[in-house]
């Protein structure tokens, strides 16, 4: 099981991740759309300025039931003991997973 505080600060950057998402995406469009530089240098300012946890790139995927940072499937939102927990006890259908 991670620490809660790792959990709770990972969920703090989805939602300021959610939050500026709008605004760092027009930025973006506005830096494509100008042509000169000292415009870009200004848009790009703005964009600095909001806070770096803002940014999707700082998001971590982490697991569904332990908060596991590493090793997860992205297709059952899970890491990887979990998921071999649950197929061999047969909580996911149609998923198999070699035992040798």
């Amino acid at each position: 099981m991670a620490r809660k505080s790792l959990i709770q600060r990972e969920s703090k950057r989805q939602k300021l991740e959610q939050k500026y998402h709008l605004i760092r995406r027009s930025s973006k469009k506005e830096i494509n759309k100008v042509s000169s530089l000292s415009e870009k240098w200004e848009i790009h300012g703005k964009l600095q300025s909001s806070p770096r946890n803002s940014a999707p790139t700082r998001l971590h995927r982490r697991c569904f039931s332990t908060g596991r940072p590493r090793a997860n499937y992205r297709d059952f939102g899970l890491s990887g003991h979990i998921l071999r927990e649950m197929v061999h006890a047969c909580l996911l259908p149609g998923a198999t997973r070699s035992s040798w």
